[in-house]
């Protein structure tokens, strides 16, 4: 099941992509998105909390502070970062640079964490730098620099929410995850966003789904409704409860599928086509990235962590 939530969260995330940058072009900022997607989460997460699992509102001081710091480090800079890297790169390529996470997580557990690493880890990391200036056409400097740097902070980001994600879930369940540090994103961002300069006609102006389907009309609201549920809420509680049952190793592996739904959508729907140069590229990088997730020992890091696994498990 923990493939199944991956994959299934790796395509609705895929396809987000496209939809963000169809509202992004029609008048939100990255901050705006951001601030509406997170906030949508949250609401979305207490919701159902206060249904089925009332206790996931009390934590820990020390629980709510590792919350805090994965809603703000892994979730709020995650979502922005991502939102102005696709504003200015194509889809695909953003996303390239942002599963640059996965060797990060593999160098974490090598030099930090202490964990076994094999060797092959090396090989990755030169497939994915090569296949990378080939993607980014190093040669011609194609890419826009800030949108790189964009989906470079994306990639550290992306890292934290692996790692701490991988510690929280095994304590707790994917949706007092999501809830909580959605929460803390929000409010993150709150500060920053600009929301309060949004006019309220944007939610019910109507906007053009661009490239192939220029001619299909849709209000701003029902975009923003598929954003928050099926292009947020749903996919990260999936990818939650995948890491859950998988760990961050076999998660990231998954993951990385979003790569490919990303590229297929954003070229049949947006009319973003990679050279062939590019594609070599890109699916070198995904070669990369699947053997540097496979480089990481499959272990568990402390008693504590596998005792949370087991009941998440039995729970389920």
């Amino acid at each position: 099941m923990g493939y199944v939530f991956g994959v299934l969260a790796a395509l609705l995330f895929g396809a987000n992509g496209s939809v963000a940058k169809v509202v992004l072009g029609a008048g939100l900022s990255p901050l705006q998105l951001t601030q509406l997607r997170t906030l949508g989460i949250a609401i979305l997460a207490g919701i159902v909390l206060l249904v089925i699992d009332r206790k996931a509102f009390r934590l820990p001081p020390r629980r709510l502070a590792a919350m805090a710091f994965l809603g703000v480090v892994g979730i709020a800079v995650l979502q922005a970062s991502y939102a102005y890297a696709i504003q200015l790169l194509p889809v695909g390529i953003a996303l390239l640079f942002e599963y640059l996470a996965v060797l990060i997580v593999a160098l974490v557990a090598f030099f930090f964490l202490k964990e076994q690493v094999r060797a092959r880890l090396w090989v990755a990391i030169a497939c994915v730098l090569a296949g990378l200036a080939l993607v980014a056409q190093v040669w011609s400097s194609s890419l826009d620099p800030f949108g790189v740097f964009m989906a470079l902070i994306a990639a550290l980001s992306l890292s934290v929410y692996f790692l701490v994600g991988e510690r929280q879930v095994a304590a707790t369940s994917p949706l007092a995850v999501a809830f909580w540090t959605s929460v803390f994103a929000a409010l993150f961002w709150a500060f920053f966003s600009g929301w309060w300069n949004i006019d309220p006609g944007t939610f019910i102006a109507a906007v053009s789904l661009g490239g192939t389907l220029s001619g299909v009309v849709a209000p701003m609201w029902i975009l923003l409704v598929w954003l928050i549920v099926l292009g947020s809420f749903a996919p990260f509680l999936l990818s939650l409860a995948a890491i859950g049952r998988l760990r961050a190793t076999p998660a990231g592996i998954v993951a990385s599928s979003e790569v490919i739904f990303a590229f297929v959508v954003a070229w049949a729907w947006l009319g973003e086509a990679l050279s062939v140069v590019q594609l070599i590229g890109a699916a070198i990088v995904l070669a990369g990235i699947v053997v540097a997730q496979t480089a990481r020992a499959f272990r568990v890091v402390d008693a504590d962590l596998a005792l949370g696994a087991n009941r998440q498990i039995e729970s389920s």
